[in-house]
């Protein structure tokens, strides 16, 4: 770099920097991340009066490996505000800068001038067009492009297919690599056949999966991208033993490959082998303590995911907040409010940012273990809260009767720029329910579609006709139940079982007994909808109707399930769970 300072020196002494051919030659090794240095470039740039083409995609092209996206789009708007036409190197550059910072309309008016200069023909120009709009999530505008291309190379169809499963539309993105296959001379690549198998994983289709691999094995090498492709594909598919057949034939394995087989054994329940394969791993990073110490929470293994937790700490490795919040979150599944006050006060002592992620997790296992005051001491302590923690915070207080100050939060949701979504109506349904008032779920309810645009599910409707029910108004809620009709099949019985339920508490026989031969449609070996049916019976003195709903259970192989309760006592969960190693290890109170 120095030699390069004494060259530019002379130069500029005497007046070469306004020559074109000497400057582009200048900027270009300036530019040069092996001899040069951006800053100096950049310096170099400004004293340019007018820069050339060349120099101008040198300059856009920088910073878009920099990461300076802005900084390319802006400087792409100097570039037309001093008449300089940009040409096919300049333009995917400038679209890969736009597409990176989400400017919809930037990139539709760039696409403009593309079409203006007849370059949307440009092969190279096209891919990058339609690579943008993909990462913009416009699935329309990157499905026209390709459409209307005359030449399309591999680059253009691994763009599809790529775009198609960035966007969530998985089923198209298959439909494009099996197009490819019949109509294309191009033969798919390691970038085809990775996003491929993505989208498979998706959507769980293991016979395209089978398929893809099939032609792995006949034109392509297996790379540690399509190792790790195939591995998370079988795994997520649920078929672990071609899984291991793939993994034991990689001849390199990195840790990802590691970490795929234990997420794969982990959600098939496998533990004892996930952790065997855990302990052979020769390197783990975060992301592989996480997925173990996550699946033994995920299966109520509590007191080996506190030992790992430790084992953990042993090593130096310091956590990140996903384990943490798994851990919280065992906390909350198990009412262990002992075991959450320290992972809290580790993470304080720890000076760990607790932002929305974090304090939700928080949050919700404060409420679920009772104790909501320091549910609302965390709540009101985030400096960012989205969705998910006022969803949290208005479900944490409606489960402990504080059923007004839950509505009182989701209204002011939107003052402080947060939307309710599905769950968070749930939620605030469910404190209404609680609290009895009406008039507020009644109002809640039917404003999800109109105000909010979100269509009440099936949840939704089992809230309001709870909520509806225990006003005691039956006809009301038997009126909505009737949009459920014509649907016969389990899925509806939670809604028959909340009238149900309003029937039995306010003694209504009659509509009990309509609800009961709706029901005889549904085969359905849910006890408590018998249960409650007899219980009307009962509570109306129906003897011999009682006798008829025990036996029909008899006959039918049901059987009332029994309830149960789990208490903490002195830190420990009863005999549900054994904390006796969290205790003794991390010296929790006892």
């Amino acid at each position: 770099m120095s030699e390069l300072k004494q060259i530019q020196a002379p130069i500029f002494t005497v007046g070469l920097q306004q020559d074109r051919d000497t400057i582009n030659k200048l900027m270009a090794v300036c530019i040069d991340s092996s001899v040069g240095d951006f800053r100096y470039a950049h310096r170099i740039f400004s004293y340019i009066r007018e820069p050339s083409l060349f120099v101008y995609n040198v300059m856009i092209k920088a910073f878009v490996k920099r990461g300076g996206f802005r900084e390319a789009v802006s400087l792409f708007g100097r570039m037309r505000y001093d008449a300089v036409s940009p040409d096919n190197y300049t333009y995917p550059y400038v679209l890969k800068a736009i597409g990176c910072i989400g400017e919809v309309y930037e990139g539709e008016k760039v696409h403009a001038f593309v079409a203006k200069t007849g370059l949307e023909s440009d092969t190279y120009v096209c891919n990058s067009l339609m690579d943008m709009y993909a990462e913009l999530g416009k699935v329309g505008s990157f499905k026209q492009l390709f459409d209307e291309m005359l030449e399309r190379d591999k680059v253009s169809w691994n763009i599809m297919i790529a775009g198609y499963v960035r966007c969530g539309k998985f089923q198209e993105a298959i439909g494009v690599f099996q197009q490819m296959q019949k109509e294309s001379n191009e033969k798919p690549n390691e970038a085809t056949v990775v996003s491929t198998l993505a989208a498979c994983t998706a959507l769980k289709n293991i016979e395209v999966g089978m398929e893809t691999h099939s032609y792995i094995k006949k034109e392509l090498h297996l790379t540690d991208k399509i190792g790790n492709a195939l591995l998370d594909m079988y795994c997520k598919c649920g078929r672990l033993s071609e899984a291991q057949k793939i993994f034991c034939e990689m001849p390199v394995k990195n840790v990802n490959c590691w970490t795929t087989m234990v997420a794969g054994y982990v959600s098939c329940g496998h533990l004892d082998e996930a952790r065997a394969l855990f302990e052979r791993s020769p390197s783990r990073d975060i992301v592989l303590w996480t997925a173990m110490i996550n699946g033994y929470v995920q299966r109520n293994r509590f007191d080996e995911a506190i030992a790992l937790f430790q084992e953990m700490q042993d090593r130096g490795i310091k956590p990140d907040k996903f384990i943490l919040v798994s851990l919280l979150t065992g906390c909350a599944q198990l009412g262990a409010l002992e075991q959450g006050k320290w992972i809290h006060n580790y993470i304080d002592e720890s000076r760990i940012k607790v932002d929305a992620v974090v304090g939700t997790a928080l949050i919700e296992m404060y409420a679920k273990c009772g104790y909501i005051k320091k549910s609302l001491e965390v709540f009101y302590g985030l400096r960012q809260k989205d969705t998910s923690t006022w969803t949290s915070i208005i479900y944490g207080l409606a489960m402990n009767g504080m059923t007004s100050k839950a509505v009182e939060l989701f209204e002011a949701m939107g003052t402080f720029g947060s939307r309710p979504d599905g769950i968070t109506f749930i939620a605030v349904l469910s404190a209404c329910c609680h609290g009895g008032l009406v008039e507020e779920g009644r109002k809640y309810f039917h404003s999800m579609e109109k105000i909010y645009l979100v269509e009440p599910t099936l949840v939704h409707y089992g809230c309001f006709i709870d909520l509806l029910g225990r006003a005691g108004l039956l006809d009301e809620a038997e009126e909505l139940i009737k949009k459920f009709s014509d649907q016969n099949n389990e899925m509806i019985i939670p809604l028959y079982g909340a009238l149900l339920s309003a029937c039995r508490l306010h003694g209504n026989i009659d509509m009990g007994e309509r609800l009961a031969m709706a029901l005889a449609k549904v085969k359905s070996s849910d006890s408590s909808l018998h249960t409650l049916l007899a219980s009307i019976y009962a509570y109306a003195d129906k003897w011999e109707d009682v006798s008829k709903v025990r036996s029909k259970m008899k006959d039918m192989g049901i059987k009332k399930v029994p309830g149960c309760s789990a208490i903490e006592v002195n830190g420990n969960k009863g005999t549900m769970l054994s904390l006796s190693h969290f205790t003794a290890n991390i010296g929790l109170p006892t």
